[in-house]
Parts: structure tokens; C-alpha cells; sequence
């Protein structure tokens, strides 16, 4: 089995920063992409961030300039560093990482983390 386990969410005023962390346990091979996305009550799930084995990063525009995702390889873990928050980044953040497993999948499989809530409000 694998776990994602996310840490770092919280209450924050606008303009404040908070780093949230997502360690990838268990039973893996090997990791491709991992990311962040997010949803707010009555919205959809978007995508945040991601980044790539080789750590090619893509991220949406509105938060282009204001968050930055990084990841620990060694560790299995992505990070997300968001900085000038505003009460649109207000939701649930979920990590989700590509990854193969020990089961001998050809194709990699995709996981979600349990999701972490971030609130920016003063």
C-alpha cells in the first residue's frame, strides 16, 4: 500500500505565507510527477501545482509568482511553498503523485493525499 500523508495547512492572513508538505510512503518503486491541487466549497478540483522527476515545474496561472513547488526525491516528498495568500486560495489542498508500485504495474499508478485545509482570512 501506498500513503501520501499532507502536513502544513492552517489559518492565515492575507498576505501571509505557509508551507505545505506531502510525504509519499509504502510500497514504491519509483515516483514520476507529484503535485497540488486544490478545491474550494462548490468548485472543482484544480490543479496548483506539479512538478516532474527531473523537476520541471507547471503552475496555474493565479498563483504564478506567489507559490513555488519543490520536491525532496530522497524523501519522497513534495513541498509547497505559498507566499502573498489571498482569500481566493482559501480550500482543501490535496498532494497526488504518479508513482509505480511494488506490484510490477506497467503503468504508473496515481495517489491522493487526504487533504489539508487552508484558510486565508483575516
Amino acid at each position: 500500500q501506498v500513503q501520501l500523508v499532507e502536513s502544513g495547512g492552517g489559518l492565515v492572513q492575507p498576505g501571509g505565507s505557509l508551507r505545505l508538505s506531502c510525504a509519499a510512503s509504502g510500497s514504491i518503486f519509483s515516483i514520476n510527477a507529484m503535485g497540488w491541487y486544490r478545491q474550494a466549497p462548490g468548485k472543482q478540483r484544480e490543479l496548483v501545482a506539479a512538478i516532474t522527476s527531473g523537476g520541471s515545474t507547471n503552475y496555474a496561472d493565479s498563483v504564478k509568482g506567489r507559490f513555488t513547488i519543490s520536491r525532496d526525491n530522497a524523501k519522497n516528498t513534495v513541498y509547497l511553498q505559498m507566499n502573498s495568500l489571498k482569500p481566493e486560495d482559501t480550500a482543501v489542498y490535496y498532494c497526488n503523485a504518479d508513482l509505480w508500485d511494488l506490484s510490477g504495474s506497467y503503468y504508473p499508478t496515481n495517489y491522493w493525499g487526504q487533504g489539508t485545509q487552508v484558510t486565508v482570512s483575516s
